[in-house]
């Protein structure tokens, strides 16, 4: 971050810079022209560029035009004996960090060079951090086309203070995607608390959330602080909110507004200041037109609505965290991290995953334990499909799909493809097929009859 490149026609020039820089602990190279200047910065890489305006060939404007097709990050500061401010102002708009007429006040020129280095300094550090973060986000959310444009969402979102209500089916991830909002936001010091509106029972939703005083009611024999003021200064995220009891809905709605709520049993109201955040696998929409939510709510905790599409519809995410918890099962296993065929990928490709990325972490998970294979095959994933009850690939019927005469049979093939999957393991696929291992050797000597 030290080297600066010196361009100019005057050797003379060339020199004194260069003798000045140096006494100042930069490291100066040189070019005599734009052409030269050019390959110099490519080769060198360095932090600053001096360019003069008025070279043969390639003049000063040219080269920094390309100076900045190859880095549009690199500061370039124009030294030229002609004060003239309309060429000032096409360099600046050319994106030249500063203008600086000959002969040059040293004392200002180091100041200059200076700040552009600390410039760019801080630039590229803000750069290899959003390359970080992003990297970061696309491994706890997915990689697939839809999910970056969430990301984005999630950037903008992030940088305000917005209510946020996020849809998607069950098992897509909407917990995740809040809690990715609160870190990346200027609450993130502050406590990120999460309810499940859908495991409270409904007489105790206020309670739970607003609080209560000592003997607000039979059995209230202290006070307790609710989770609006548990996540004070962070953010509350609202899961299930479509189960949220109609008359709270008020209440909830009038404590956004006014940032305070009034604890059970208390005449004096708490000042909060709390970020909301919404989660819902129902359409939020179609709960206000049927009269389940109310609709000036929806609009106050929807300032920013994101849908999170299901798996099924994002077969990039599908291949990506596949692979990711097999790995991460294996080394919580401690065994050999084993891979996917080009048959299992598109396996699980044409499968529906009706419980999304839960689902998928199961199976996975699941392979890794049952298989010592290198390689997962289809019929390893067929078989931890089927147990789960999930509806399977077009190409793995279920075993009630198949025109077997008698139970017996099913059976006979279900036992069959568990001890593939296991590969011969009978202790490992009784528990494959949930049945205790005595049953498994009795029913294998009963069907090898």
């Amino acid at each position: 971050m030290n080297k600066v490149l010196i361009a100019d026609d005057d050797e003379g020039i060339r020199f004194t810079l260069k003798a000045f820089l140096q006494k100042n602990g930069f490291i100066a190279i040189e070019a005599s022209g734009g052409a030269e200047a050019i390959v110099v910065f490519e080769r060198e890489r360095p932090a600053v560029v001096l360019l003069d305006l008025k070279m043969p060939g390639m003049n000063g404007i040219e080269t920094l035009s390309r100076l900045k097709m190859i880095d549009p990050s690199i500061p370039v500061i124009i030294i030229t004996a002609y004060s003239d401010i309309p060429t000032a102002v096409e360099t600046t708009k050319l994106g030249a960090y500063d203008f600086i007429t000959k002969p040059p006040d040293f004392d200002h020129l180091i100041l200059t060079i200076r700040r552009a280095v600390e410039r760019l300094n801080l630039e590229r550090n803000a750069r290899l951090l959003n390359t970080e973060v992003e990297n970061s986000l696309e491994w706890t959310v997915g990689r697939s086309k839809q999910i970056r444009e969430i990301i984005e969402q999630v950037h903008h979102v992030a940088r305000c203070d917005y209510s946020v209500i996020i849809q998607g089916e069950t098992g897509t991830g909407k917990s995740t995607l809040a809690c990715l909002i609160h870190n990346l936001s200027d609450r993130r010091n502050g406590r990120f608390v999460c309810v499940d509106m859908g495991a409270i029972p409904e007489t105790l939703v206020e309670s739970e959330l607003f609080g209560y005083e000592k003997g607000a009611f039979t059995g209230a024999d202290r006070k307790k602080q609710g989770l609006f003021e548990s996540a004070r200064d962070g953010s509350l995220l609202i899961d299930e909110l479509q189960n949220m009891p109609l008359h709270v809905q008020s209440k909830i709605l009038r404590a956004v507004d006014e940032k305070r709520i009034y604890p059970l049993g208390s005449s004096l109201a708490t000042n909060i200041n709390v970020r909301f955040i919404g989660a819902t696998n129902a359409d939020i929409r179609k709960s206000v037109h049927e009269k389940k939510f109310r609709e000036d709510l929806f609009f106050r905790l929807g300032e920013v609505v994101i849908t999170i599409p299901p798996l099924r519809e994002r077969s990039d995410d599908i291949a990506f965290f596949a692979q990711k918890f097999l790995a991460e099962a294996c080394q919580e296993l401690k065994q050999p991290i084993s891979d996917l065929s080009e048959e299992t990928h598109s396996l699980l490709k044409r499968h529906a995953w009706p419980g999304n990325i839960r689902e998928l972490k199961n199976v996975m998970r699941r392979a890794a334990l049952y298989t010592k294979e290198e390689k997962i095959k289809p019929e390893h994933i067929d078989i931890l499909i089927q147990n789960l009850g999930a509806s399977p690939s077009p190409s793995y019927p279920t075993l009630a799909q198949q025109p077997f005469v008698t139970i017996k049979e099913a059976e006979c093939v279900a036992i069959q493809r568990a001890l593939q999957a296991t590969g011969g393991n009978k202790t490992k696929a009784a528990s494959l097929l949930q049945i205790d291992y005595k049953t498994l050797l009795k029913k294998i000597k009963e069907y090898a009859q």
